[in-house]
């Protein structure tokens, strides 16, 4: 049982020659003791246990239940993972069965059999361990192929698999979309996939004055232009062996891009001022926001180099057509930021989740990240709430497409939606998802596993 002893136990419970009983009849488990709301909460922060034993009725109101409630709620708060086993009167089946609602992991009516809370305190640790590991499982698998990238929408993971199968090609590909959508976490995705061992070399084509772009791009020999006191290479021959990702190449000028399209078309480039035309293995990734197609047509952009570079096209959606991501990327954001800040514990609340669903992100995941920063940096509590996140849900936009009228069609839709919104909504919780949906666990895989949403 040496796993058991990995985190504690807490027992919260007023009536001391109780808790003492407790104590003893669970004296294989490392337990620490409580006997009220403020003393629960502080145990809890200082030794984060993994299985929590709690009386309902709670000093100072002994009358009630409302001081159990209120324990559990901000234990769970905490740490919505924890098992907390709630201890209630012999006629008290509809608190007990509200507790579970709320997230308990069980109930035992007193008085409570020393083998019974034994044998279900153990199954709540085992619990908690294979949760635990699938959670460093899934965050494995999700910093793997694709550099981490964090997704459960259908259309995201559709383009993932497409970048694992050109990965292994030296195909030239187009990303497309909005600001902010991740561009540059494909890019990098794309290249990890491909195994080539040079480096990943990004430049942003708008960020660079026009006059320094070129010896950027290509590099310069020395005395190319005054300053030019030494050799410098550019960051098409840093890229060799690995990859090149052009970003925001809407923005490249009509010179330069004759210059990109010869390197394409023969991977060789020339330094500025010399005369040596050097050979380059690259592979090259170009990103833009802007409609390329449009730019041909206004004479902006050469339709020769957009084929160059559009062999494989890569159209990225923006977060508000990613459902569920929002959620799931906020929860992801928040654990980095957490431990980064060294504020374990911190959560987001469920009227923090609804505006989070509710915002339209129109800067997309890059906003998204640093909202999130910003609320976990300036939240007074361990919780996340509406007031913190700070943005106002806006109106959905106007223009609806037609319905679907298939009924099948239709019911898959609805169903993929609510799975997947609610795994988002609990942070991949399988229980307490499965628990939002009203259905059961083994119900709720039969679904993922017809819809296709991993795990």
């Amino acid at each position: 049982m040496s796993a058991v002893r990995q985190q504690p136990l807490l027992i919260v419970e007023d009536d001391l020659s109780l808790q003492k009983q407790l104590k003893w009849s669970l004296d294989r488990f490392e337990a620490v003791l409580a006997q009220d709301v403020a003393s629960a909460v502080l145990q809890f922060r200082r030794h984060s246990p993994a299985v929590v034993t709690m009386d309902l009725g709670l000093p100072p109101d002994q009358d009630s239940v409302s001081e159990g409630f209120k324990c559990l709620e901000k234990l769970l708060e905490l740490d919505p993972s924890a098992k907390v086993i709630v201890l209630t009167g012999q006629n008290d089946q509809d608190n007990a069965l509200r507790a579970i609602r709320m997230g308990a992991y069980d109930f035992l009516s007193k008085p409570v059999d020393p083998d019974v809370l034994s044998l279900t305190v153990e199954r709540a640790y085992r619990l908690y361990e294979l949760q635990q590991e699938n959670r460093r499982l899934q965050t494995a698998q999700q910093t793997g192929a694709l550099n981490g990238l964090v997704t459960r929408d259908a259309q995201m993971q559709r383009i993932c698999r497409t970048i694992e199968k050109v990965a292994s090609s030296d195909v030239t590909v187009l990303l497309l979309g909005e600001s902010g959508t991740g561009k540059e976490v494909l890019a990098q995705g794309l290249h990890e996939a491909s195994k080539r061992e040079g480096r990943f070399v990004a430049i942003n084509c708008a960020a660079i004055p026009e006059n320094l772009l070129e010896s950027e791009l290509f590099g310069y020999e020395k005395g190319a232009f005054t300053g030019a006191s030494k050799t410098t290479i550019g960051k098409i021959e840093t890229a060799h062996g690995g990859t090149l990702m052009l970003d925001e190449i809407g923005d490249l000028p009509m010179p330069l891009q004759a210059k990109l399209l010869r390197f394409l078309q023969e991977r060789v480039i020339e330094r500025v001022g010399g005369r040596k035309e050097i050979p380059i293995d690259v592979r090259v990734i170009g990103a833009t926001h802007q409609d390329l197609k449009g730019q041909i047509s206004s004479g902006g952009f050469r339709e020769d180099l957009y084929y160059r570079l559009a062999e494989i096209v890569i159209d990225i959606p923006a977060l508000r057509d990613r459902q569920g991501d929002a959620v799931l990327l906020a929860h992801t954001f928040l654990r980095k930021f957490s431990s980064e800040l060294r504020r374990p514990g911190l959560s987001l609340g469920e009227d923090a989740i609804r505006k989070i669903e509710a915002y339209l992100w129109p800067g997309n995941v890059r906003e998204l990240q640093n909202i999130i920063k910003r609320a976990a940096i300036m939240a007074d509590g361990q919780q996340i709430t509406a007031e913190d996140i700070g943005i106002a849900a806006a109106a959905p936009a106007d223009g609806e497409d037609a319905p679907v009228l298939d009924l099948r069609t239709v019911r898959e839709r609805a169903e993929r939606q609510a799975v997947v919104a609610a795994l988002a909504r609990v942070d991949g919780n399988i229980v307490r998802a499965s628990e939002l949906l009203g259905v059961s666990r083994p119900t709720l895989y039969d679904l993922m596993d017809k819809l296709q949403i991993k795990a």
